[in-house]
């Protein structure tokens, strides 16, 4: 008579023959009724976790989520010590971003159970990268390339890791290796050129994609990647042509859509941009920044459609710590610091996580101090405009000033000046951040201010990389940069009043009159217009305001067209950025009944002769709650006084301080009434407006504002006190300048 125990074996047998041949339902009812006798034997329950761990991968092919982790959680009821099991379970969990801690503890018992499992230590750093721990990730590729030192995989996930980490040359050096081992591994070759990119090394970048590409034609990503690229290289046209073919074979994918609006935008071509970022947002309503960016395409053509929902939406993202939009577009669409400083934190927090500081400079006791400025607008820009004597004016005995230009190379009038006036000017825009902060330490840079914060183009990497030991901001960027890598923010206390200090994160220097820096050399035309030409009615009297579209919202226009209909005969006069925006407005004024005779457009024309036009305007009616700098000073220099409204942010408040600086402070308002109230009451008032130029024409020779000289000086005892403070061991903390 045959025992249990006999039965049981021959079950097994037949089980683990049927298993490796692949016929699952015959082991699985073998082995089941082997264990059904003998339940104590441990090798028909290992066996049967093979078997369930084998049919959940067959679930996995078949993108059978459910019944694959049923299967593997079986796997692990017959052996829970079987590893590879705990790492399959792992890989299935990590594909769902709200599971991967899951998979991290899968993934770790599995190698607490059999400590040197390559697949098992690949795919926890895969998990940890899926997370940002990239240090975390990056132990677990070296511990699989200890154990297999050919697996083309580790070396491509460890490129990946030390990318992320800005290892970058480590990185590049990993990618080689996993192409040295297989050189048509097409990931390998566009993870390569993801570096390379990060390097500023775009035609090898390119080199890199093209080479994935011809590996494996229908390569989305690496099609994206090159449209990247291209965009870098501001090749507009090829990179939309690479992102409409990455869409052909992942039409799906958000990112790319996403991609495609950000190279129409720089197209100018508003309205296509516009439909990618929705088809984005449809695929994906929580891409990162492209709410942000959907919402600032629409401001830059003046169309407001469904712009209140979507504003209710960015701030309740953003608040809740979602990474809806860039910084930027937030300081125009907002007037709330708190808004503002979570955006900034969290862009800082995800793009330059990395900071460090690559050791301090001690150089107390040399002569002079060594300031440099970095910028991408070292050329005719507002920027360059406002500081090209100030870098003029500097105190050699006491300064040596350096320039570090990383924008566009041009080789207009204010190029030629800055390079003249710096005391090295040094263009470093074929290098990455990395290797500019690098240069900076190398160079003994003191003080370095950035002109350019979260603004288009700038290189705000270079300071998270700590590129001198004192950092601060400056100009360029009218709001908190949200990061400890910026120590000192310049401004006034017009700007910033002492109870809104908690809304920055960094401390602030505050000058004794406006914070902004003037050119008065600036030159104005002597071109005579005539209102005719300009198509300005000849007796009107003309509101004028010469900021960008983007900057008008809704309530805004809506107040100007009233304040127009209450005047009679009086016209505004509106900057056209593009004429889309111009036919949107017109179309808000139809729609509000004012005549469209009554709205004028004016043209982009040479600074010098933009500046002499401004003589025909009566009164510059400032936006909100982005209000105008250099526009407000280019008005204030050309004789025309300017209406503004402060709110309780930067961007808000710099055409107060400037009105301030200039001795005109009744013309600040605090609320929309009064704005509205005092427009009128001065259009209906030319004694009041007559009496307003003259005085402006007065101050204008001998005001706070445009005297480049005491500027200098102020913002010369600021960088000495900042100066001072570190070489003593001081941690930065709020400066105050005397007048």
């Amino acid at each position: 008579m045959t025992s249990n125990y006999d039965l049981a074996k021959s079950l097994f047998l037949l089980g683990t023959a049927a298993l490796e041949s692949g016929d699952f339902p015959s082991a699985e009812a073998k082995l089941l009724e082997c264990l059904r006798l003998v339940p104590e034997r441990e090798s028909t329950k290992h066996n049967l976790a093979i078997l369930f761990t084998l049919k959940a991968d067959e679930r996995c092919d078949q993108e059978d989520f459910e019944e694959a982790l049923l299967l593997y959680s079986r796997a692990l009821e017959f052996d829970e010590n079987y590893p590879i099991a705990w790492s399959n379970k792992g890989l299935l969990l990590n594909e769902r971003f709200d599971l991967v801690d899951e998979a991290i503890s899968c993934f770790q018992r599995a190698l607490r159970l059999a400590p040197n499992y390559v697949d098992a230590n690949l795919n926890l750093g895969v998990a940890y990268t899926r997370k940002g721990f990239y240090s975390k990730a990056l132990e677990h590729y070296e511990f699989a390339l200890k154990d297999n030192s050919a697996s083309v995989e580790a070396w491509v996930n460890r490129g990946t890791a030390l990318n992320e980490l800005r290892r970058h040359e480590e990185a590049l050096a990993s990618y080689e290796r996993a192409i040295e081992l297989k050189p048509d591994y097409a990931d390998a070759w566009c993870n390569r050129g993801n570096t390379l990119r990060d390097l500023r090394r775009h035609e090898e970048a390119l080199a890199s994609y093209e080479r994935a590409i011809e590996l494996k034609p229908d390569y989305a990503d690496a099609w994206s990647n090159r449209g990247n690229t291209l965009r870098d290289l501001r090749r507009h046209e090829g990179a939309l042509a690479s992102y409409e073919r990455a869409i052909e074979l992942k039409p799906d994918t958000a990112e790319i859509w996403s991609n495609r609006g950000n190279v129409l935008r720089d197209l100018r071509r508003y309205e296509q941009a516009l439909a990618s970022y929705e088809r984005s947002i449809e695929l994906k309503p929580d891409t990162d920044y492209v709410l942000g960016n959907l919402v600032q395409t629409q401001m830059r053509i003046c169309h407001w459609t469904d712009l209140e929902g979507r504003l209710q939406s960015l701030q309740s993202r953003l608040l809740t710590g979602d990474l809806a939009s860039d910084p930027f577009p937030i300081l125009g669409l907002f007037d709330d610091p708190k808004v503002q400083m979570c955006c900034a934190e969290l862009h800082a927090k995800s793009k330059f996580s990395f900071a460090s500081k690559l050791g301090s400079i001690a150089r107390r006791g040399k002569k002079k101090i060594r300031v440099g400025y970095f910028s991408m607008d070292f050329r005719e820009h507002p920027v360059a405009r406002l500081i090209a004597e100030l870098i003029e004016t500097h105190d050699r005995d006491k300064f040596e000033i350096f320039g570090f230009s990383f924008g566009e190379i041009s080789n207009d009038f204010m190029r030629r000046r800055l390079e003249l006036a710096f005391d090295k000017f040094i263009e470093v825009s074929h290098c990455n951040e990395l290797d500019i902060a690098r240069l900076a330490r190398e160079l003994e840079i003191d003080i370095a201010i950035d002109l350019g914060g979260y603004t288009h183009d700038s290189r705000t990497a270079i300071f998270a990389y700590r590129a001198a030991p004192i950092q601060v901001g400056y100009l360029g960027y009218p709001g908190t940069m949200g990061t400890v890598a910026i120590d000192y923010l310049i401004a006034d206390p017009v700007l910033i009043p002492a109870g809104s200090q908690r809304a920055y994160s960094e401390k602030i220097v505050y000058l004794p009159n406006s914070y902004q820096v003037n050119d008065s050399q600036r030159v104005i035309s002597d071109r005579v217009f005539l209102r005719e030409e300009l198509g300005l009615p000849e007796s009107a009297f003309v509101f004028c305001c010469f900021n960008n579209n983007w900057k008008i919202l809704p309530e805004m226009f809506y107040a100007w067209v009233r304040i127009i209909l209450s005047v009679p005969n009086s016209v505004l006069w509106l900057y056209e950025d593009n004429p889309t925006a111009t036919h949107n407005l017109r179309a808000q004024a139809q729609k509000q009944n004012l005549d469209l005779r009554r709205l004028v457009v004016a043209k982009r024309m040479p600074n010098a002769e933009h500046l002499a036009r401004y003589r025909l305007a009566d009164l510059f009616l400032d936006t909100f709650p982005y209000g105008a700098h250099t526009t407000a000073s280019d008005a204030l220099w050309a004789g025309v006084p300017v209406l503004t409204r402060s709110g309780r942010s930067f961007a808000s408040r710099v055409a107060s301080s400037l009105l301030q600086g200039v001795g005109l402070p009744e013309l600040i308002t605090h609320t929309a009434r009064e704005y509205e109230s005092l427009a009128i009451e001065l259009a209906n008032n030319p004694e009041r407006i007559a009496s307003l130029k003259a005085r402006l024409a007065e101050n204008r020779a001998n005001c706070p504002l445009f005297n480049t000289v005491l500027f200098t000086q102020h913002i010369e005892s600021a960088y000495q006190t900042t100066y001072d403070r570190y070489h003593e061991g001081l941690a930065p903390d709020h400066i105050y300048v005397s007048a």
